[in-house]
């Protein structure tokens, strides 16, 4: 679904992005083990799908260096796996190059964003600063995806539901097809 209500502070990234050869994106959330690591796989599987590979890098990484080089959490992988859905990812933390080597970086919610704006390293880094919710079309209820950390199985399901719901929509807003 392509989501045409995109704030207009976003407008201008959303518009550049669409008219650019290749997407770069990077999804951010706090440590880089659940939520960043699932909406990396599945915008992937999305890009894969579309075979739009040469026009897409996909990435994430964390703000705090805890889990750098650890897989993500067993539990994500868990849930994951049962949607046929493989989380290879080495976690990783941000690095001010990241702010030159991707296009659109988009935190999980609103902590990661300000913390995103805080290492940014000039006005046009923070320009390429977004939320995930601006995507999110059958979840618009939610305003941020939820860390499922310290949530039961549930809450990984939820946020295996709300990144797939908007790793599609940010694929058919932002792809020229």
């Amino acid at each position: 679904m392509v989501i045409n209500d995109i704030s207009p502070r976003y407008s201008a990234l959303i518009d550049k992005l669409k008219h650019s050869d290749k997407k770069r994106v990077l999804f951010i959330c706090l440590g880089n083990i659940c939520r960043s690591p699932a909406a990396e796989a599945l915008m992937q599987e999305v890009v894969d799908e579309h075979q739009s590979g040469a026009h897409w890098t996909v990435d994430s990484a964390g703000l705090g260096d805890w889990h750098v080089g650890d897989q993500p959490d067993p539990r994500m992988r868990a849930h994951a796996r049962q949607r046929d859905l493989q989380l290879n990812h080495v976690c990783r933390q941000i690095r001010e190059s990241d702010f030159d080597d991707f296009d659109l970086i988009i935190g999980m919610d609103a902590s990661n964003i300000s913390r995103l704006n805080d290492l940014a390293p000039t006005v046009e880094a923070k320009d390429k600063i977004m939320p995930m919710a601006e995507f999110f079309g059958d979840y618009s209820r939610f305003d941020h995806v939820p860390d499922p950390y310290y949530d039961g199985a549930q809450g990984f399901e939820t946020v295996l539901d709300i990144l797939t719901d908007a790793t599609r929509n940010l694929y058919d807003t932002i792809s020229d097809r």
